[in-house]
């Protein structure tokens, strides 16, 4: 049989191409996908699941004029490989190659830019209302899974979306924790198909015309409607938004998916269709464990996964989860809150030694921060493990619930700074600025494991809210100690005696300042808190050195730079100070050892930033006796 796969250049011949066919490119696709990712690293199980969904939703809508948003977008190689991008597939989220995500700069198949999750049904809604008013005949899909409709503004879409009777909107639930078991198999994809055909939506609304001349009559048909419906699938809430519910179907059963969609196609208002899939299909060792497989780096498939030989350095995420359990022993108030990052944030252990105080509350990073706060009014001790990138979402709540109240919460923020491969929708670079303009708020900055695990408990003594921000992945490889003994609070340290230039370090970009100081002969300073900052330090620095250079793996626009010029304004101490940061730009994916030397902030160019900024300062500090 010949493969069908290369000569798949865009959607429009998935149009002409029969069931048969049709099984035959989603095999080949999932091949695809399982090759690449082995090679590349990168989200699997996800995209292993939405194979045929995608192979029908191209096949049955006219993309990309009908408009498919994907939700959180981490599910979308299939569609990537199916829209022209197959022979990029091998550059996925390497510097230069394509994104891990839909991006509409990277191809009009991408209606919409996402990798935060539950914004797909808004953005889904605004086109299919926008296509309404131009005029044009369009239709617009929004493909959600479960987890991401655990969100709020999930369900505020849907309350919108349910009074627009005339919009052609699909709502497509890729609901992959539940299966249809094979007794009622083939029943459901029957009645997903009446339920979607015209015959059936016809029956019905003349049923109700007639009816609705005799109130108790239609009463009653509506009852036995919802009866009926509610014998052969899941009871839903969905028709009470205004929406058309129909499923759930096989989501990896061709021959069930494009007729439905077919239907669905041709409904008018607002339509829910509920798919099942299985996370990692078509991949056994994917299927059994879908978490493991969510997000690996390189590896063989026919091997799978294996353990490196030799113990890799801890994590900083290690680095909590191990400080969360330590302290959770010694403090029974201490609570853990994650929304829905247990294995990222490093909850794991934490979920199987305190499960009554362990509480993972979905993707709802909002309900998560005042969920919080109002643990703290009742006096226990709230910890909030969230990525930097994911606490944005929850920035009014952390103000009006959390500082204003000057509740005892400790923020601990994975992913600070850039990320890597997930690219700018994942990268903390932001935390810094929007969280010292807070009133009541304090940001901790440790520069390797140790001063991670020290900040920790330092941040939850305070009688205050902190947010502690620490990378991905591993530091200096400096072993944490065993004790809980925290560091001075609002302190920071020398780390280099040096003349002249002074280098303010904020976070783990310390260690490259100090390398850079070697030849510069720079004092280093180890700032560790962005907010408060230790003005009694600044202004000792200030007061002995020429030139203050501040080094910050976070924006540079309201960063801790800022906050240096501030209180230097403040004191009315007049000192060239140079902010090195992230740019006012977004920051592509790539080796986050690469993004970091591309934008100047590896030791190299450190000290190149510096040199050219403050030549004649260096040149002085060099000519000094027993300098080179």
């Amino acid at each position: 049989m010949a493969p069908l796969l290369p000569t798949i250049h865009d959607p429009s011949q998935l149009r002409q191409m029969d069931r048969a066919q049709l099984k035959q490119l989603a095999d080949e696709v999932r091949t695809c996908v399982l090759d690449n990712v082995s090679r590349t690293g990168g989200h699997l199980s996800s995209n292993l699941g939405t194979v045929e969904l995608t192979v029908a939703l191209h096949h049955v809508f006219n993309t990309p004029h009908d408009r498919l948003v994907w939700d959180v977008g981490h599910q979308t190689y299939p569609h990537k490989i199916l829209t022209g991008r197959r022979d990029r597939m091998p550059t996925l989220r390497q510097l230069g190659g394509i994104s891990g995500f839909p991006q509409r700069t990277e191809s009009e198949y991408d209606t919409f830019g996402t990798a935060h999750s539950s914004t797909s049904i808004s953005a889904a809604l605004g086109m299919a209302l926008a296509a309404r008013q131009k005029g044009e005949d369009r239709h617009s899909v929004a493909i959600i899974g479960d987890g991401a409709l655990t969100a709020g503004m999930a369900f505020e879409a849907l309350n919108n979306a349910g009074v627009c009777d005339d919009c052609k909107l699909l709502v497509i639930l890729n609901d992959n924790d539940m299966s249809i078991s094979p007794p009622v198999g083939a029943l459901n994809r029957y009645l997903a198909q009446l339920m979607s055909g015209n015959f059936y939506a016809a029956a019905k609304n003349v049923g109700k015309s007639v009816l609705r001349a005799a109130p108790p009559l239609f009463e009653l048909a509506k009852r036995l409607e919802q009866h009926a419906k509610g014998m052969v699938v899941p009871a839903t809430l969905f028709e009470q938004f205004g929406f058309n519910y129909v499923g759930p179907i096989d989501g990896h059963d061709i021959d069930s998916l494009v007729p439905t969609l077919e239907n669905l196609k041709h409904l008018r208002g607002p339509q829910f269709l509920h798919v099942v899939t299985k996370k990692g299909q078509g991949y056994k060792l994917a299927e059994a464990d879908p978490v493991a497989y969510h997000g690996p780096s390189k590896f063989d498939p026919a091997v799978g996964l294996v353990k490196p030989a030799t113990a890799p350095k801890q994590t900083f995420t290690q680095i909590f989860g191990t400080w969360l359990c330590d302290m959770a022993a010694k403090d029974a108030r201490l609570v853990g809150i994650t929304p829905a990052m247990r294995e990222g944030s490093g909850l794991v252990e934490f979920e199987k030694r305190f499960p009554e105080r362990y509480y993972d509350v979905g993707i709802a990073e909002q309900h998560s921060v005042t969920f919080a706060a109002g643990l703290a009014c009742e006096g226990l001790k709230p910890v909030v493990a969230i990525y930097s990138t994911f606490l944005q979402r929850a920035y009014d709540q952390l103000i009006h619930d959390v500082a204003i109240q000057n509740l005892p919460v400790v923020f601990a923020l994975d992913r600070a700074g850039l990320v890597g491969a997930d690219g700018a929708t994942h990268a903390g670079a932001y935390d810094i600025s929007f969280l010292r303009c807070v009133p009541n708020m304090s940001v901790a900055c440790p520069a390797d494991e140790a001063e991670c695990r020290q900040l920790l408990t330092t941040a939850y003594e305070q009688s205050h809210p902190v947010a502690v921000r620490y990378p991905r992945g591993s530091g200096a490889g400096v072993a944490p100690p065993q004790s809980l003994d925290g560091l001075p609070f609002g302190k920071g340290e020398i780390r280099r005696e040096g003349r002249k230039i002074a280098i303010l370090a904020f976070g783990t970009l310390l260690y490259p300042a100090l390398k850079a100081a070697e030849s510069l002969d720079a004092t280093v300073v180890n700032m560790r808190w962005a907010k408060p900052l230790d003005v009694e330090l600044l202004l000792k620095i200030a007061g002995s050195h020429e030139a203050l250079v501040t080094v910050e793996e976070g924006a540079i626009m309201g960063g801790a730079g800022s906050a240096v010029l501030e209180a230097l304004q403040a004191a009315g101490l007049q000192k060239p100070v140079l902010q090195l940061g992230l740019p006012d730009r977004f920051i592509e994916h790539g080796d986050p050892a690469k993004l970091l030397s591309g934008i100047g902030l590896d030791a190299e160019g450190i000290e190149r930033s510096i040199a050219q900024r403050f030549d004649s300062v260096v040149s002085a500090g060099k000519t000094r006796p027993g300098v080179v």
